[in-house]
């Protein structure tokens, strides 16, 4: 009897080890998908556009200032482009003087002498053809000289507050120059700043976040929006952006500001 005990230990000893082991383990690494991730973070416009010219020339007039609530499609800053305002009249003038020809040769009748007797006759196709097909090139030259002077004038792509402001009346504007910043302070987010790549493959979109703002003193709740899909190095570590939408837009709250966000349940 004492033989079978001190065999039948071992055996169930190796029973319960194949029987418990892959299933701790199992639910251990399940826990740690599911676990939080925490990581800094900055309070961030949910748009910026960083605006420049298509063309190089002097600055002719500004009409705002930093700080200023624009509207979309309001005039911002306009160039003073006298060449390509004369441009736009001459060819103006050019279309309406070969559409007028075109319009005479579609009416136009011709008198002639045939077998001693008078009639008129209609001007050949061809020659209203080639009248058509002049104002029509005529038309087009006209329509290019007016988007290029278009060019001159920006506008405000939707609505926004002049985030910087750098240039004057008068400063020749470089082409690709960048002149005005557009933020949409009335409606920020947050972005994660030191995410690695770790605890990215934890996160998803649509994810709970809470986001406490230490100048603010509060938290906030928010949810996972979007995740960068190429990695950033920062200081030699490779960390992910992640965006975050805010429930609510808190009283206090300033571009720039830093945060700590937990992701997760």
């Amino acid at each position: 009897m004492k033989r079978n005990k001190i065999w039948t230990l071992p055996l169930l000893l190796a029973l319960i080890v194949t029987a418990v082991s892959p299933t701790s383990v199992f639910a251990s690494d399940e826990t740690k998908q599911k676990g939080s991730v925490i990581a800094s973070a900055v309070v961030v416009p949910a748009q910026i556009s960083r605006m420049g010219f298509l063309i190089s020339a002097p600055v002719k007039e500004v009409f705002v200032s930093e700080g200023d609530n624009v509207q979309a499609g309001q005039p911002l800053i306009v160039l003073n482009t006298p060449d390509l305002e004369y441009a736009v009249v001459a060819a103006d003038a050019a279309y309406r003087s070969a559409e007028a020809y075109a319009e005479l040769q579609r009416y136009k009748r011709v008198k002639d002498f045939r077998n001693g007797k008078t009639f008129w006759d209609v001007v050949h196709p061809e020659v209203r053809e080639l009248a058509d097909n002049q104002a029509l090139r005529a038309k087009i030259a006209m329509e290019i000289t007016q988007s290029t002077l278009a060019q001159n004038t920006m506008t405000s792509p939707y609505d926004g507050t002049i985030a910087s402001l750098d240039v004057i009346p008068g400063e020749l504007v470089q082409q690709g120059q960048v002149v005005i910043a557009l933020a949409t302070l009335d409606n920020l987010i947050i972005e994660t700043t030191d995410l690695s790549e770790r605890d990215i493959m934890k996160i998803k979109v649509g994810d709970p976040a809470s986001i406490f703002v230490e100048s603010l003193n509060e938290t906030i709740s928010g949810k996972v929006t979007a995740i960068a899909p190429k990695a950033d190095t920062v200081g030699g570590d490779v960390v992910f952006k992640v965006k975050i939408a805010l429930d609510k837009q808190t009283k206090g709250l300033l571009w720039g500001m830093t945060a700590e966000v937990t992701i997760g349940e």
